[in-house]
This record gives C-alpha cells, structure tokens and sequence, in this order.
C-alpha cells in the first residue's frame, strides 16, 4: 500500500477584487506547500484563516476497500 504524507488544508480567503471565498480545501505535504498552491490559483489574496484536515491515506484505503468489497457482492 502506498503511504501518502498529504494532508488537506481548508482556507478562507479575500481576493484581490475583495471577494471573500470560504472552505477552499487544497492538499499539500504541509500548510506552506498548500499556501503556496493557494497564491499560484488566487495572486494577491489574503488568507483569513488555515485549518487542517489530516486523514491518513490507510483510512482512505480502508474505507475504498469496504466500497469495492460491496460492490463486488
């Protein structure tokens, strides 16, 4: 199984019109990889807030697993 060490990050953001846009989930290695993702699609936002959403991929597979064994019957 391939282990990922990605976690997901929700941000809520002003954009440079002023607009504010809110639970924008971007996955990154870390909080300043999914900024950096963040600035590359929004230039000259300001972030207003950052929480992390850490799920481990073994959960993710786990729960895919379930899905295909139910389907599979």
């Amino acid at each position: 199984m391939l282990m990922s060490s990605f976690a997901k990050f929700g941000f809520r953001i002003r954009t440079q019109n002023g607009l504010v846009v809110d639970k924008l989930t971007i996955q990154g290695r870390n909080e300043a990889d999914a900024e950096r993702k963040l600035r590359q699609m929004y230039r000259n936002c300001e972030v207003l807030a950052c929480t992390a959403s850490t799920r481990s991929s073994e959960t993710a597979q786990l729960r895919f697993m379930d899905v295909a064994s139910l389907l599979a019957k």
